[in-house]
């Protein structure tokens, strides 16, 4: 599982972002970071279909739960070649991106965070959750107030539109949550939420907590949950 030598492959990567850098150190890479998240992937299996059996949870180098360490810098300034971070995202398996709904972990040395709910969807999809939550107010509610009260609360995330989604008065009692442009929330995490098998269970707790919001999600989207 992630050690602390996980995180310092990732702080000498931020230092040594280049390839001749990672070519020398791949092997590093395979035993410290892509391993560990394989099994911790493995470890969650079990925990995600208890949730819901419709969310991919694979331990594979390409079209798995890993994202890919190479970042896309064909329309980017910023030219170096590897992300500094590790993602994992268990995205409900209709889906092909990171634009469907899942549940999220982030691992880099600076930020560690964990999140549950739809990022950037597209207008339409975005569109539905927002009239959902317009139908059932109460409903939307009861699942949003728990995440964020308590001793670990929640933070919802994301952007937002400067006025209401079209459709919507600015007055209405849901606007803060109506003009959000992701459906997500997020919770920090500290180095020994993610360190041996401790990841496995901090984790899946907080995405059993955080299930009712992927639930509604799917709901006001027609996918199974």
């Amino acid at each position: 599982m992630f050690s602390e030598q996980t995180f310092q492959f990732l702080e000498q990567l931020h230092a040594n972002n280049e390839r001749d850098w990672f070519d020398r150190n791949r092997q590093r890479y395979e035993t410290t970071v892509r391993e560990p998240a394989f099994e911790y992937i493995r470890s969650m299996e079990g925990h995600i279909a208890r949730l819901s059996p419709h969310f991919l949870v694979a331990a594979k180098k390409t079209g798995g739960s890993l994202m890919r360490v190479f970042r896309d810098t064909r329309f980017a300034k910023d030219k170096k070649p590897y992300k500094t971070n590790i993602g994992i995202q268990f995205r409900h398996a209709s889906g092909k991106d990171v634009h469907s709904p899942g549940f999220y972990l982030h691992i880099e040395p600076n930020e560690i965070f964990l999140a549950a709910g739809i990022w950037a969807p597209d207008n339409a999809t975005l569109s539905k959750v927002r009239m959902l939550m317009d139908e059932y107010p109460d409903e939307w509610l009861s699942i949003k107030r728990p995440l964020l009260r308590g001793r670990a609360p929640f933070d919802m995330h994301g952007e937002s539109l400067k006025t209401a989604p079209r459709g919507f008065s600015t007055d209405h009692p849901l606007i803060d949550d109506l003009r959000r442009k992701h459906v997500i929330v997020v919770r920090h995490l500290e180095r020994k939420d993610v360190i041996g098998k401790a990841a496995t269970r901090r984790t899946s707790a907080l995405f059993e907590r955080a299930a009712p919001l992927v639930k509604f999600i799917c709901e006001a989207t027609d996918l199974a949950y």
